[in-house]
Formats: C-alpha cells, structure tokens, sequence
C-alpha cells in the first residue's frame, strides 16, 4: 500500500488488533467504533488529498494541461497505475 495511504488509513483510526486478522476501527480514546465510520473518515481524507493534488495544477492557463497535471498528480501521489 502506498505509504501516504497507510498514513490516511491510520489517521482515520483503522487498525489491526493483536492476533486478530480483521480491521477495526478505534477513535481516539482507543475505543473500538462502528466501521463505517472508519470508512467514512478514511474516504473523506482520500477526496480532501485529492483536492490538495489538484490545487496545485490550479492557476495553469490552458485548462486541459492543468487538468491532465493534476490527473497525473493524484495517479503519482497514490501510487496508483492503470
């Protein structure tokens, strides 16, 4: 996994417990939570990464070359290839 997702999985409070395969969610006082909200937090950072990435091809005159940046930001920035 790329490792700024990793980074975005634990801010959102997915987690791994000892000795259990399975993925939980825990808020910040350690309790275990409704998973969904764990998901709901982890996509919310992806899009909010997203817009950052595509922030910065923003201002570029032609808009297509600035859509294609930020296109290829987000694809580089998350690891992702198609």
């Amino acid at each position: 996994m790329n490792e700024r997702l990793n980074e975005l999985r634990l801010d959102a409070g997915i987690a791994q417990l000892k000795d259990d395969p399975r993925l939980v969610v825990i808020d910040r006082e350690g309790n275990v939570i409704d998973p969904l909200i764990g998901l709901e937090k982890f996509a919310e950072l992806i899009v909010q990464e997203c817009l950052k990435m595509c922030k910065t091809a923003v201002g570029n005159k032609d808009y297509n070359t600035g859509r294609m940046h930020c296109y290829d930001n987000i694809k580089e920035h998350f690891g992702v290839e198609e």
